[in-house]
Parts: C-alpha cells; structure tokens; sequence
C-alpha cells in the first residue's frame, strides 16, 4: 500500500458510524469532565482534549478511549447497533475539541472560571448524547447544511433529510428534527 494510502486510512473518519460507540466515548467524555471539575487540575484537561483531537482527525484509531470503546465494550454488548453518518459526528468532535481545547488555554491564560464553564457545556452536551441519544454537534452540522453554509456533498445522506435546496427551504419553518447520535463500527 502506498503511502498517500496508508495515510488516508489513518486520517479517515468512519461513515457510517456505530452509534452505541459514539455515545459510549460521549460517557467517557463525561466522567473526564466530572473528574476535571472535582480535580481541578490544568493536567485533566490534556488527554480529554488529546481525545478530542485524536477523533477529529482518525476517529477512533489514535483515541485510547475510542479504541477502548469500539475494541473491548462495544462489541460485547447484545443489543441492535444502529449506524448513523460519519460526518456530523466528526463535526461533533471538533466542537467538543473546541470546548476542551479552550478549557486548556483559558487554564493556561489564567482564568480557571472559564475553563470551568466550557467544561461544564461540554458535560451537558455529551451527557445528552450519551444518556438520550442527541448530538448537539450534529443538529448544528445539519443546520448548517439546511443554510447552505456546509454543501450537501459532505454529507448527502444528511443532505438528503432536508431534500433539496428548494425543498430545504420550504421545510425551514418546521421544527428541526434531531438526528441519532454517532457510533464507531468496530472492526469485529
């Protein structure tokens, strides 16, 4: 395999993505956000933002929690796997990247009570994920996408539950819909 091949398959994200997983690592994402808050410790904030940035760039691959996820819990669990589009939840885990992220440097620019507070938006956003299946990551790549703001070629099944442009305009007014939450397929 060539280079520009084994690179590719390094930095790929998985589309679709197991859903179980996603909220998984979003539960493990939680407990690190706890363990900051109780902790207090700048130090905390490094392996949950690495984590962050590790899934922004191959999913689970470079993640010890993704691939403790999609190795070791996911594939033992006995219940029906629904998969879900990779691209929102990639866009899920750069905000989440951008929380931790600016965690750390607000840490490190001396203002802890900010740190706190995007820590504390960040363990809202995952505990959603996690415990009732809403990525508010991927209501906002939708979003964006209905605006014309992402183009449908990212995403075209996502694309396609607003239709087209014309029809994504008609259906503007309606509520949004929430879409599942995103999961990793193992690779068992």
């Amino acid at each position: 395999m060539s280079s520009t091949g084994r690179t590719a398959r390094l930095f790929g994200f998985p589309n679709p993505v197991n859903e179980t997983s996603a909220r998984l690592v979003a539960a493990g994402v939680v407990l690190q956000g706890i363990a900051f808050l109780v902790i207090r410790q700048w130090w905390v904030l490094v392996p949950l933002t690495f984590g962050f940035l590790a899934r922004v760039l191959t999913g689970p691959k470079l993640s010890p929690l993704g691939q403790f996820v999609t190795r070791v819990v996911t594939p033992r669990l006995r219940v029906q796997h629904r998969f879900v589009p990779g691209p929102p939840k990639r866009f899920a885990q750069g905000m989440g990247l951008t929380f931790s992220g600016g965690a750390l440097i607000a840490w490190g620019a001396g203002v802890p009570v900010l740190s706190y507070v995007l820590i504390v938006g960040l363990i809202g956003a995952a505990t959603l994920e996690s415990v009732f299946a809403i990525c508010l990551g991927c209501i906002v790549f939708n979003q964006l996408i209905r605006w014309d703001l992402i183009p449908e070629s990212v995403c075209v099944e996502c694309a396609e539950i607003w239709g087209s442009s014309a029809e994504k305009s008609l259906v503007a007014a309606a509520p949004a819909q929430t879409p599942a939450p995103y999961a990793i397929r193992s690779s068992s």
